[in-house]
């Protein structure tokens, strides 16, 4: 009789065991529930709060007001969890230690132009402009659509450093001349501000590249450290006041067709964002980089006219053979330059080749239709364009 109730017992403990393990897995999954809640909730409440330092004076037109956008648009798409301080040129650190300072967790973030860390990271020059290069809108559908953005992101790596794009002037001017340039004889022994690859370019055509910040332009024009200088473009070089330090204005900006500027960000500082202050760092960024080539293109038509009309600015284009000498200089400049560095002749190649497929459809697209609009409509001229 005793053998005919081991079984039933048997299965009643099996069956309190199961019961009680399913039981504790699910209190246990429960309360890993309610913790991933409970952090993700944590998450959400947390504050930031960075510093974006620029090589800019505080409040130019384009490029110092860009960062500021850049830091509202944060704020008010976190709803206040992520907020951007923007401090001017020289209120934290001087202007051309701005990717250091980021580098190394100074600040959270910059905005500057790629081609001022070229003594340090000779391939940066790449992602602000090249000489003879592609315009604003075409470097813009290489960063974002045809690999460029990955490979920026590649060669700051090592530094720490992510970078976004941070806005475009379009194509710049030339830049301001104490005296008329008649012939490519005119840049010997000229000393202009020139940054970047360009200011290679210029030295080998003859002339002699200074490396200045923005704040530093109007004072060595005015005191004779320079002879000639570019900016940016009529907007940015009325604000700075270049009219009253030179006679003599030309075009177009061989050397910066679409000069990119960047928002830099450093990594450890992003990565200890939640998911969707990351995405709002992005999306900030990108709206930016936008709004500023819309800027500089509503304003620089006004400003140029105000130059002549009111402060008798002498606008002339550049002399052919300046262009070619200029051109045949960069070719040399560019060769040595990704011959001489690996990440310059991986991004180079990249560069080139997007730029031959972009030209080959805009012959047919943005030139077509341009020349098409200067036959049909009457012809546009500045009075002392000749």
């Amino acid at each position: 009789m005793k053998e005919k109730t081991v079984l039933p017992v048997v299965v009643v403990a099996l069956v309190g065991a199961l019961v009680l393990t399913l039981g504790l897995w699910a209190m246990n999954a429960s309360n890993q529930s309610v913790a991933t809640a409970v952090e993700g909730a944590d998450r959400s409440l947390e504050r930031f709060e960075w510093k974006l330092v620029t090589t800019w004076p505080k409040g130019l037109p384009g490029l110092g007001t860009a960062p500021e956008n850049f830091a509202r648009r944060v704020n008010a798409m976190s709803g206040g969890r992520l907020t951007v301080r923007v401090y001017g040129a020289g209120e934290v650190v001087p202007p051309f230690e701005v990717f250091d300072a980021v580098s190394q967790g100074v600040a959270e973030m910059g905005h500057g132009a790629a081609y001022y860390w070229k003594g340090k990271i000779p391939a940066s020059v790449f992602f602000t402009a090249v000489p003879f290069g592609m315009t604003a809108q075409e470097i813009n559908g290489w960063l974002h659509y045809g690999g460029g953005l990955e490979l920026w992101r590649e060669l700051y790596a090592p530094f720490g450093v992510r970078p976004f794009a941070g806005g475009s002037t379009g194509v710049q001017m030339a830049g301001w001349f104490n005296r008329e340039l008649k012939s490519a004889a005119d840049l010997n022994g000229l000393k202009m501000r020139i940054p970047g690859l360009a200011g290679e370019v210029f030295a080998a055509s003859g002339g002699t590249a200074v490396r200045l910040a923005g704040g530093e332009i109007y004072t060595s024009m005015q005191t004779g450290v320079i002879d000639a200088v570019e900016w940016v473009g009529p907007l940015n070089d009325r604000t700075l006041g270049l009219m009253e330090v030179a006679e003599y204005y030309y075009y177009p900006g061989w050397h910066e067709p679409g000069a990119m500027l960047e928002f830099t960000v450093n990594q450890q500082a992003f990565d200890r964002l939640p998911p969707d202050l990351q995405s709002i760092v992005e999306e900030a960024a990108r709206a930016t980089n936008g709004d500023m080539l819309d800027e500089f293109t509503a304003r620089n038509n006004q400003s140029l006219t105000s130059l002549i009309d009111d402060y008798g600015t002498k606008l002339r284009p550049l002399p052919d053979d300046v262009v070619d000498v200029l051109y045949s200089n960069a070719v040399t400049a560019l060769d040595a330059l990704r011959q001489s560095d690996p990440m310059a002749a991986k991004i180079g190649s990249s560069y080139e080749e997007f730029l031959i497929g972009v030209r080959n459809y805009h012959e047919i697209s943005e030139r077509a239709y341009l020349n098409v609009r200067d036959r049909v409509l009457p012809p546009v001229s500045f009075t002392d364009s000749q």
